[in-house]
């Protein structure tokens, strides 16, 4: 009984440590830093601090404006791309000539940097001589140019960006699974009168649960962690209407954008 015991124990050691090594450690070491001032690599040497930061996060507005800033973009982005994803992936896995030239079209932006991406919609998004301002007045839907990147419409404009970005992934996901329901299935629910909504009510949508799971999954993950195209279009403003979690840094002094990223940007503005 020992022996069978100390044999599962062996076998699970090695995960066990990789477990300790590479996840709890990890979390246990930056929880450490809750009770410290630190400011980073190179800075100081940490200062026990108590309960100051904790006692800060509920001091501080900014920070419940981020918290609030962050469920608005993520959850928008995951209420657009998912029936966006759905609903691209019903009309491009039927076999008709181009839709595999229009699935590879859409699933290119996923593939791009998140600070390529966020420079292209800065350029269109510009209020001076962006594409969208001048397609806008050209057409004569608006008068003057839309500051798509103010206070009013920064938020939108991030969802706009995420949508964009994300939107080819989820779908070739949506297709995989729709590729693997039963053409038998479909048929016999063609056969008993059931329509094209009553079909994907009943049989397509129950069917796709397993890859749902993973697409909701991923969108949520990656709604809150985004923060590349938010500092390279906004920078978390203006005025903290676009600060998320991730780029929060109130207790810190105002980080920049990476050098590499504001050099590439430079450049780009200097060409218009």
């Amino acid at each position: 009984m020992i022996y069978d015991n100390l044999r599962t124990y062996s076998l699970l050691l090695p995960n066990l440590i990789l477990f300790l090594a590479f996840s709890a450690y990890p979390v246990i070491w930056t929880l450490k830093y809750v009770f410290y001032r630190y400011g980073g690599y190179g800075s100081s040497v940490p200062k026990f601090v108590g309960l100051e930061n904790i006692l800060r996060v509920f001091r501080d507005d900014i920070y419940w404006k981020a918290v609030k800033n962050t469920f608005v973009y993520a959850g928008a982005k995951i209420l657009f791309i998912i029936p966006l994803a759905f609903l691209l992936a019903l009309f491009l896995n039927r076999p008709a000539k181009g839709n595999g030239l229009l699935q590879g079209i859409i699933f290119v932006p996923t593939i791009m940097s998140a600070a390529v991406m966020g420079l292209v919609f800065y350029l269109l998004f510009n209020v001076y001589n962006g594409q969208i301002n001048q397609y806008l007045l050209h057409m004569g839907i608006v008068t003057r140019p839309v500051n798509w990147l103010g206070k009013e419409h920064a938020m939108q404009t991030l969802i706009i960006t995420a949508v964009w970005g994300g939107v080819g992934n989820y779908m070739v996901y949506f297709i995989a699974g729709l590729q693997q329901i039963s053409e038998e299935a479909l048929e016999s629910a063609r056969i008993d009168g059931a329509n094209r909504i009553q079909t994907m009510w009943y049989i397509t949508i129950p069917m796709l649960g397993p890859i749902l799971k993973i697409i909701l999954m991923l969108s949520i993950t990656s709604a809150f962690s985004d923060m590349s195209s938010i500092m390279v279009l906004t920078e978390g403003g203006p005025t903290n209407e676009t600060m998320v979690m991730v780029s929060f840094s109130r207790c810190l002094p105002a980080v920049p954008l990476h050098r590499s990223m504001v050099m590439v940007r430079q450049s780009v503005l200097s060409l218009q």
